[in-house]
């Protein structure tokens, strides 16, 4: 099954992975070798953990590589600028207390809400899908509904 990410996001898949095939992978060496220079192996439960733990390594390595190698990229420059799609961003104002947010819709593993990126699949970006400049959204958040204009969409 492939996912959807930014440019940015694979990148960023890609340095995690390059860290745990290179870092990771000489430090459980090294783990075994200092476990296997202490001795008898049957008894060892140094050797066993870090065993174990180069099996759980290798495991993610593998989903890992797996999932760059089914990636989708995002093509921006193919996508319309005038209704709200995923990597839209979204200036918004709440209409009750005028407060302006801005809000960047991401594939859902890229969501960082510090920064501003939110999933597309939340439910303030699943209101604001579709929407154009002016449209108002009316969201159902955990304290009840709020209503958004949309006042630009950018890239």
């Amino acid at each position: 099954m492939s996912k959807y990410y930014t440019l940015e996001g694979l990148n960023r898949l890609k340095k995690e992975l390059d860290h745990l095939m290179i870092d990771e992978r000489k430090k459980i060496s090294q783990q075994i070798a200092e476990a296997r220079d202490k001795g008898d192996l049957s008894e060892n439960a140094e050797y066993d953990a870090a065993k174990d733990a180069q099996g759980m390594l290798e495991l993610k390595i593998s989903k890992l590589q797996e999932l760059i190698n089914s990636a989708k990229i995002i093509d921006e420059s193919k996508m319309d600028n005038s209704k709200v799609l995923i990597l839209s961003i979204v200036e918004i104002r709440n209409t009750k207390t005028n407060t302006k947010m801005t809000y960047t819709l991401v594939p859902e593993n890229e969501a960082d809400l510090k920064s501003g990126k939110i999933s597309v699949s939340s439910p303030i970006a699943q209101g604001l899908l579709g929407k154009k400049v002016g449209d108002t959204a009316i969201i159902k958040v955990p304290a009840g509904s709020v209503e958004f204009e949309i006042i630009s969409i950018t890239r």
